[in-house]
């Protein structure tokens, strides 16, 4: 079963830009990708072995710069066009609740977590990683906390049959999540299709964490009760 997401029926709020200047950056890097890897295969290796992630080197602390860069390549079509389906859905919403500067903050940082954990589980490995998938995870992550009763309309591919149905965002994304964990458990001890399935797991994850600290009306809750109570203490 292949399900994707076409919409959700939370209006945003205000222009996202830092989702839309993320989809911006990710498309024109892989533009500069097709092209290398159509006219200039050499180069287009180099390329990827140069900024996407190898987990044995930072393992080793090395090319660390590589959690960043590698959050930004793609490794084909359908790789950048559900990671960016996904991101243009449900990041609106997040970067809503939690403005532009600390919504940015949040996806990088779900995005190395990602990483991390992919890295734990295969300190070894040679191969590189690549692509948005972990930090986009980490905005599902905060979306079906944020947002559980949301209606999201699903694409839903049965064999050869196609239905849409609208299902809410904590069933969506609670059955994309547990995918991701038979499908790491299974990648443990076999070859995945090249999918990264622990860096989906870790991104999910950090996304859960983080957006308690992130969103902003968590925030200013937080303020709100920081100042009732020394209103308490100097009045009560």
């Amino acid at each position: 079963m292949v399900f994707l997401p076409l919409s959700d029926n939370i209006p945003g709020k205000r222009t996202p830009y830092v989702v839309y200047g993320f989809i911006l950056v990710n498309v024109l890097v892989f533009i500069y990708e097709f092209y290398l890897d159509l006219f200039y295969p050499a180069k287009f290796n180099q390329f990827v072995n140069t900024y996407a992630l190898i987990p044995r080197d930072i393992a080793h602390f090395e090319n660390m710069g590589t959690l960043v860069t590698s959050m930004f390549l793609h490794g084909g079509l359908m790789h950048i066009f559900g990671n960016m389906l996904f991101l243009f859905i449900f990041g609106n919403n997040v970067e809503d609740s939690m403005g532009h500067i600390r919504f940015f903050s949040f996806y990088m940082l779900c995005g190395f977590a990602a990483s991390f954990l992919q890295v734990l589980v295969g300190p070894s490995v040679a191969i590189p990683n690549l692509g948005a998938s972990g930090a986009i995870a980490g905005v599902l992550g905060a979306y079906m906390i944020t947002y559980p009763k949301a209606k999201v309309n699903t694409l839903i591919f049965l064999g050869f049959f196609v239905i849409v149905r609208r299902v809410s965002a904590l069933f969506f994304l609670g059955v994309w999540f547990v995918l991701q964990l038979f499908s790491g458990d299974g990648s443990i001890t076999e070859t995945s299709a090249g999918i990264a399935y622990f860096a989906h797991i870790g991104g999910f994850l950090a996304g859960i964490a983080l957006c308690f600290v992130f969103r902003k009306e968590v925030r200013e809750r937080d303020e709100r009760d920081k100042w009732d109570e020394l209103i308490y203490r100097g009045y009560g």
